[in-house]
C-alpha cells in the first residue's frame, strides 16, 4: 500500500510539474509583458504621492529584483516540489484540489471579468460623484444667490434711516398743519354761520315786505272800495295822466304812503317784541342744529351769543 501511494504521489507530482511547465511555456509571452489590470474603486494618488514623497530607486526587475530572468522560478519550483511531495511535507488531497480550483476561479475572474467589474463599480462611483457635484452646485448657487441678496441689502440701514427722516419730517409738517387747521376750520364755520344769518335775515325781510305790501294793498283796496270820492279821485287822476296833463297828486299813491307812515308810527309806539323774539329763537335753533350736525367748535345760547364747546 505504501509503495502504491508513493507511486501515485510521484505520478501526481510529475503531472503537476508537467502541466505547470506546459502552462508556463504557453503563458510565457504574457509573463514578459508589463500588463497591469486596472481594478480599483478609489481615485489614484500617484501624482500626489510623487509630489510629496521622494522617488524610490529603480528596481532591477526579474527574479526577486536580482535582474535574473523570471524563468528561473520554474526549475526552482520543480526542484523544491519534488522533495516536498516525496517526503510528504505537503499532502495533495481534496483540499488542495479545492484550493487550486478556487485560485483558478479567482485568477480567471480577475483576468477576464476584472475590467467589467471595475467599469461597473467605476460607473456607479461616477454617477454618485456626478449627483454629489450637482447637489454641491445647487448649494453653491443658492449660497451665491443669498450672497447677492445680502450684498444688495447692505444699504438697507441707510434706506431705513432715510425713511425715518422722511417720517419725522412728515410728522413735523402734520403737527404744524394740525396747529393751523383748527383755525381754518373755525374760520370756515364762522363764515358759514354768517352766511346763514344773512340768508335768514334777507328771507325774513322779504317775508316782512310781502306781508306789509299785502296789508297795504288790502287796506288801500278797502278804502277805495268803500269811498266813492276816492274812486272818483283815482279815476280822474288816471284819466289826467293818460291825457298827459300835469295833474295833481295821485290818490292811490297817497293812500299807500299814508298807510306806510301809519304802520311805522304804530311800530315805534308798540312795545310787543314777541314776533321778533320768535324769529330770533327760530334762527338760533336752526343755527345750533347745523352746528351740532357738522361738529362746529361753538354754538349759540338762548340770547343768540356764541359760546365755545372745546
Amino acid at each position: 500500500i505504501g509503495l502504491n501511494s508513493s507511486k501515485m504521489l510521484r505520478a501526481a507530482s510529475s503531472n503537476v510539474v508537467r502541466r505547470a511547465a506546459i502552462g508556463a511555456s504557453r503563458g510565457a509571452p504574457a509573463c514578459h509583458g508589463s500588463h497591469v489590470l486596472s481594478f480599483h474603486t478609489s481615485s489614484r494618488r500617484e501624482e500626489e504621492a510623487s509630489e510629496t514623497t521622494p522617488a524610490a530607486p529603480a528596481s532591477k526587475g526579474g527574479l526577486f529584483g536580482t535582474g535574473l530572468s523570471e524563468w528561473f522560478t520554474l526549475p526552482i519550483g520543480i526542484t523544491a516540489a519534488v522533495p516536498i511531495i516525496k517526503f510528504d511535507w505537503y499532502v495533495i488531497n481534496e483540499e488542495t484540489q479545492l484550493a487550486a480550483v478556487f485560485i483558478a476561479f479567482c485568477v480567471a475572474l480577475y483576468t477576464q471579468g476584472g475590467d467589467a467589474i471595475y467599469k461597473s463599480l467605476d460607473e456607479t462611483a461616477q454617477t454618485i460623484l456626478k449627483e454629489h457635484h450637482e447637489a454641491e452646485d445647487k448649494v453653491i448657487a443658492a449660497l451665491e444667490q443669498k450672497l447677492e441678496f445680502l450684498q444688495a441689502n447692505k444699504g438697507q440701514v441707510e434706506h431705513f434711516e432715510a425713511i425715518n427722516a422722511l417720517r419725522e419730517e412728515a410728522y413735523k409738517n402734520l403737527n404744524a398743519a394740525g396747529a393751523v387747521k383748527p383755525q381754518h376750520d373755525f374760520k370756515a364755520q364762522v363764515e358759514k354761520m354768517l352766511n346763514m344769518i344773512a340768508q335768514e335775515e334777507a328771507s325774513n325781510a322779504e317775508k316782512a315786505k310781502s306781508a306789509l305790501m299785502e296789508a297795504a294793498v288790502a287796506d288801500v283796496t278797502g278804502q277805495f272800495s268803500s269811498a266813492k270820492a276816492l274812486k272818483k279821485a283815482a279815476l280822474d287822476s288816471a284819466i289826467d295822466a293818460i291825457k298827459g296833463g300835469a295833474g295833481g297828486s295821485d290818490p292811490v299813491k297817497d293812500a299807500f304812503v299814508k298807510f306806510f307812515h301809519a304802520t311805522a308810527a304804530d311800530a315805534k309806539k308798540s312795545t310787543d317784541d314777541s314776533e321778533e323774539k320768535a324769529t330770533k329763537a327760530a334762527l338760533v335753533a336752526k343755527l345750533n342744529g347745523v352746528a351740532k350736525n357738522e361738529g362746529f367748535f361753538f354754538e349759540f345760547d338762548a340770547s343768540g351769543n356764541p359760546k365755545m364747546k372745546v
